[in-house]
């Protein structure tokens, strides 16, 4: 048996693959396996099956991703939100180095891919997430902010602070004072 894999653009949480596991097996598809951003399905998808699951996903908010690039920009999505929102402690690799060793390309190649499709680059993408990971962080209101600088690898709380207050116009303290405002879904940073 053939089996098929399917690129999603959006999905970025273990409720989005609960989502899309679950579409796929409404839809009968057979989803061997679902992992962020991609499927493993049991057959290949004819192209009039291919457009009835991407009119599903997208009213979803997910869509099927067609091009090399748009895949290899979205896998580059997805292991930097693995990575700050997954993998606690494990931020102290060099993202360039993690990046081509896990997509198996030249560092400078992958990230002029994911400035063409993304139109930013992908350390204001790494830091975005991280920013986005701090705010969840404050909202739980159980670590110090030096813990959560430790967590994320930032040299000090005053390089943490420095870049929050860059991205977000705010301090920690204020944003913990102003009622945390502003906390983006993954999909949206």
């Amino acid at each position: 048996m053939e089996s098929t894999f399917i690129y999603i653009k959006n999905m970025v949480c273990d409720r989005c693959i609960m989502a899309v596991r679950s579409l796929l097996q409404e839809m009968g598809l057979e989803p061997l396996s679902v992992r962020l951003g991609e499927a493993e399905l049991s057959r290949p998808l004819s192209a009039a099956g291919r457009a009835s699951l991407d009119a599903a996903l997208r009213r979803l908010g997910f869509e099927l991703i067609d091009g090399r690039r748009e895949r290899l920009a979205e896998q580059v999505k997805t292991l930097v939100i693995e990575l700050v929102h997954r993998e606690n402690g494990c931020l102290r690799v060099n993202l360039s180095d993690y990046l081509a060793e896990r997509l198996r390309h030249d560092y400078d190649y992958i990230s002029g891919i994911f400035s063409d499709v993304e139109g930013t680059t992908v350390e204001k993408f790494f830091i975005a997430q991280k920013i986005e990971r701090v705010k969840e962080l404050l909202a739980y209101d159980e670590f110090s902010l030096s813990e959560i600088a430790g967590m994320l690898n930032y040299s000090s709380v005053a390089h943490l602070s420095a870049q929050f207050k860059r991205v977000t116009g705010l301090s920690p303290s204020a944003y913990k004072r102003a009622g945390r405002p502003g906390r983006l879904p993954l999909d949206k940073v």
